[in-house]
């Protein structure tokens, strides 16, 4: 059994570069990829979705939902980092690398924050998955896929995280620790 990790479909905010806001919903491009992804979950299958409860996640889930009759278990661990006052802020207009591991953004989490947040989440997914019989498919966000396979994954030697995990991305992890990597952001179901 695996869990298997993805990152939300495209928003504009995305597109146009932009740190998100909260509520941003998906694009048309988005929600086409949504419904890639529901058909190609479908084909690998599964037995219970978890998603950030953020927009542009539940948007991701409910295609996949809405076609196995399965509900959405939404949890904010799962949120994406909390860029506070920049959000909404394009990235060329932005005067200090939001990335930077020191930096903290205006009434924002910083990535000491962040990190224990995103270990918690890990433990709520490994939970998750423990406690049903199939894969579990978990819904969330560039930074937390990155976070959540940097530090409690094993990618095989000589493979790093990837910088930007790509819309819809599907990241497979093995349940059991040490939680090793068998497919890393892929999309091959985008067409």
């Amino acid at each position: 059994m695996t869990i298997l990790l993805v990152r939300h479909g495209e928003t504009a905010g995305n597109a146009a570069r932009i740190l998100q806001r909260a509520d941003v919903p998906l694009n048309e491009c988005g929600i086409g990829q949504a419904e890639q992804l529901a058909q190609r979950l479908l084909d690998h299958g599964f037995a219970h979705i978890v998603c950030s409860d953020l927009l542009r996640a539940r948007m991701t889930a409910a295609p996949l939902a809405a076609r196995c009759g399965i509900g959405i278990e939404e949890s904010s661990l799962l949120q994406e980092r909390n860029f506070g006052d920049l959000r909404g802020t394009p990235y060329a207009e932005l005067t200090e690398d939001p990335f930077r591991p020191d930096f903290v953004p205006p009434n924002g989490e910083d990535w000491t924050t962040f990190h224990a947040r995103v270990a918690a989440a890990f433990d709520f997914v490994v939970s998750r998955r423990c406690s049903v019989d199939g894969n579990l498919v978990v819904i969330t966000h560039g930074l937390v896929c990155r976070a959540l396979v940097g530090r409690h994954a094993l990618l095989s030697e000589g493979v790093a995280v990837p910088q930007l995990f790509n819309n819809t991305s599907v990241t497979v992890l093995h349940e059991k620790a040490p939680h090793a990597v068998s497919l890393l952001n892929c999309t091959r179901h985008l067409t």
